[in-house]
């Protein structure tokens, strides 16, 4: 069993205000992925994105990250912009794929940003052993990635992303191309994994169940141009194996659903670029 609810609020982990972002501006392929997002995340709150494909999301989850620039607003990630959170190391980044390296071992997959950081050998080992152990994959430290299942080398890839205790989790569709009942545990441990490190947690996902079995809020955003259109909270309590059979569950399923929904019209006329950006 897990619960969502695992930190007194603390203030502001992350402000956005009015940003937006244009890709190939003043060209002909010229396209406004985020116009005018604006949203406050509490620490210790976790937030999913969800949207339609080609939205915005991971460009916002970009943007947030100091991966990708943008055009106009303004970001604070802890009281600082995104560069200089980025510099400070203050949060980590999952990616749908988990992305390790075949020619190191999984326990020196981890300890990757740990050595760009530059600790020394004893304490990057100690940090890899402490985070396999909270993933549950301790006997798996001297194993290849190719000899892991998807669902343990996304493990892998959580707790690299978590190796420099960053305070901010930003997590784009991790759980994306794992089975269903693969990414019902993998959603399972990271709750568990939040109430054991109390991360801010930054979710981008397609899935409305995942995202409402996951969040303390559900973030919807618009069909291109990216705006933020409708904040659903969602007060499940504790989760168990019951609370996706529950009636608050497909009511707030529902919710998510409708307000999607109320932007279907206009997605009609928005597909002239088709991937996630």
């Amino acid at each position: 069993m897990t619960s969502p609810t695992i930190v007194e609020k603390a203030g502001t982990a992350l402000a956005i205000s009015g940003v937006s972002k244009v890709f190939n501006k003043g060209n002909t392929n010229e396209v406004t992925a985020l116009s005018d997002v604006n949203l406050d995340v509490d620490t210790g709150e976790f937030i999913s994105l969800i949207g339609p494909s080609g939205c915005g999301k991971s460009t916002l989850l970009r943007v947030l990250g100091d991966l990708t620039e943008f055009d106009s607003g303004g970001i604070q990630v802890s009281g600082r912009s995104p560069a200089q959170a980025r510099k400070e190391r203050l949060y980590g980044i999952a990616f749908q794929q988990a992305a390790l390296f075949d020619w190191r071992s999984v326990s020196k997959n981890i300890e990757l940003p740990l050595e760009l950081a530059g600790w020394d050998k004893s304490r990057r080992e100690a940090r890899s052993a402490e985070l396999l152990d909270m993933v549950q994959l301790s006997e798996f430290g001297n194993h290849r990635p190719w000899e892991l299942s998807g669902g343990m080398q996304q493990r892998v890839a959580i707790a690299r992303s978590l190796a420099v205790d960053p305070p901010l989790l930003l997590m784009d569709e991790p759980f994306g191309a794992l089975d269903e009942m693969t990414r019902e545990r993998m959603q399972n441990e990271l709750l568990r994994i939040r109430l054991d490190t109390g991360k801010t947690i930054i979710f981008v996902t397609h899935s409305i169940p995942e995202a409402v079995y996951l969040s303390d809020r559900v973030v919807v955003m618009s069909p291109r141009p990216g705006r933020i259109t409708a904040e659903i909270g969602v007060d499940l309590g504790e989760r168990t194996e019951l609370t996706r059979e529950s009636d608050h569950f497909f009511h707030n399923v529902t919710a998510v659903r409708e307000a999607l929904r109320l932007h279907d019209s206009s997605a009609v006329g928005s597909t002239a670029h088709r991937g996630e950006i």
